[in-house]
């Protein structure tokens, strides 16, 4: 009896570790489709994915909460280009609910700031206004971010939208150019760092 005990108990431990394992990996390739990702539907698949991770044990808190945030928002970016749209306040509510969820989490995490900043900035588009304390906010975001990562592309977006908005082309083309150059560097901050971005750039373009 105390053998078949024995050999159940590793069989569990075995079968956990694999469901634990299979989970990470999924988690993992659901980050990667976030750059492979075009349309609406795309989007709101790997918002399901990684809304349910926001649960799990098995990836850090702050990931799942800002990568399912970065699916609602670039979904509303695809919105943003089309001519039929959805609930586009409620989706960037949604985004701005999951991203301060990661920020939560990490309280001086550079891409949970720049995310924030963006989606702030979306929620200005989608307003069609400037609101004082929405610029207020995405001006503090900057500011942090440029303290620990000036070099981040998705940075360097952010401040490329400002200057389209206030009319100044020239200074948001040198901008998106940067993020651009940005993407294509080797990346020194670590294979888990985020890569996405390189869509918002050809969504201008």
């Amino acid at each position: 009896m105390k053998k078949f005990l024995l050999i159940s108990g590793f069989f569990l431990a075995g079968f956990w570790v694999n469901a634990q394992t299979y989970s990470e990996k999924d988690f993992q390739q659901s980050i990667s489709q976030v750059n492979t990702a075009k349309t609406k539907a795309d989007y709101d698949n790997l918002f399901q994915k990684f809304s349910k991770f926001t649960g799990t044990k098995t990836t850090d808190r702050w990931e799942a909460y800002y990568y399912a945030a970065v699916s609602m928002y670039l979904k509303i970016e695809v919105q943003l280009n089309q001519t039929v749209h959805e609930d586009l306040p409620g989706g960037n509510a949604l985004a701005r609910k999951f991203a301060m969820g990661a920020l939560s989490s990490q309280q001086d995490n550079a891409e949970a700031n720049i995310l924030l900043g963006l989606i702030y900035f979306q929620k200005m588009q989608i307003n069609g206004s400037q609101d004082p304390q929405d610029m207020d906010f995405i001006a503090k975001a900057i500011a942090k971010v440029e303290a620990t990562s000036p070099n981040n592309p998705r940075l360097a977006i952010l401040k490329a939208r400002l200057k389209e908005k206030s009319g100044n082309k020239a200074d948001a083309e040198k901008l998106l150019a940067e993020a651009a150059s940005g993407f294509n560097s080797k990346n020194s901050t670590g294979k888990l760092s985020p890569t996405w971005g390189r869509q918002l750039i050809q969504v201008k373009n």
